[in-house]
């Protein structure tokens, strides 16, 4: 109880703010582009390429860009975060995990927005599917733990999401989303980003959608079994659309014959 008053407290001293002070209200309109899609901004990457043989002619491919790793494949940057959790404030630490589960962690936009409801209440409708894989689900974005928890004590038929069953973590310092790369730096708020962890902390998948288009918890369910299977026999590969039940391949040139043969 005393986390719903505090939460009433603070969106009425929001509300309050806002209706008297003009600044307020343009630091809390949405951005032009959250409705589509975010705007391009001017990357930092140079790229050179060069096609000349010898002086002239010699052939070379030159390639400058970002020195920094490609998330998948590595391990996943580790993070500690408040989070709301049954209607209550709680801690979240990635690394908890590391050894026991998988983790499905995805990003979103705001709270209080119009897509980021439907993928959040899908994702805990379908919980109980992911926890008999051995998978946790995470959720983030820019928001505080009190915007959180208003948003949970919302109904569902009012935009809002109700209890969910699982946590949703505040990232107000937006280093988490940063670390993962979704953070839309003029904007202030994260893309659609989606990754999952395996049980040794590395990211073995990721999707990043932009700001108007939301995720299916169906394919993210698909390539996390698909995931755990080549885990599971690693002298094996799975074709484009592959479900549990479906042949696998060998990635090999000569077994994978056997795949192509029975197309």
């Amino acid at each position: 109880m005393a986390c719903s008053a505090t939460s009433t407290s603070f969106i009425s001293s929001i509300a309050a703010a806002k209706s008297m002070a003009t600044p307020l209200s343009k630091t809390l309109t949405l951005p032009n582009s959250f409705s589509g899609t975010r705007k391009p901004i001017q990357s930092p990457v140079l790229r050179s390429i060069s096609l000349a043989r010898g002086s002239h002619s010699a052939k070379s491919f030159v390639v400058k860009a970002s020195s920094e790793l490609p998330l998948v494949g590595n391990v996943a940057p580790d993070f500690e975060a408040e989070a709301v959790f049954d209607q209550e404030f709680i801690k979240v630490k990635l690394s908890e995990y590391i050894g026991k589960k998988y983790v499905v962690l995805f990003f979103y936009p705001l709270d209080f927005t119009f897509v980021c409801p439907t993928e959040i209440t899908a994702f805990s409708d379908r919980y109980e599917v992911f926890k008999q894989i051995n998978t946790k689900i995470l959720d983030v974005s820019v928001d505080s733990v009190f915007s959180h928890l208003a948003w949970v004590q919302t109904d569902r038929k009012s935009g809002g999401l109700g209890d969910l069953k699982y946590p949703l973590i505040s990232d107000v310092t937006k280093s988490i989303s940063k670390s993962y790369g979704v953070l839309i730096p003029d904007q202030g708020v994260a893309l659609r980003g989606l990754f999952i962890i395996d049980k040794e902390g590395v990211i073995q998948h990721s999707t990043i959608n932009n700001l108007a288009i939301g995720r299916s918890v169906d394919e993210t369910k698909r390539t996390l079994q698909a995931l755990q299977y080549v885990q599971e026999n690693p002298d094996e590969v799975c074709p484009a659309g592959w479900k549990p039940g479906d042949k696998s391949m060998k990635p090999d040139p000569r077994l994978s014959k056997d795949y192509f043969a029975a197309l």
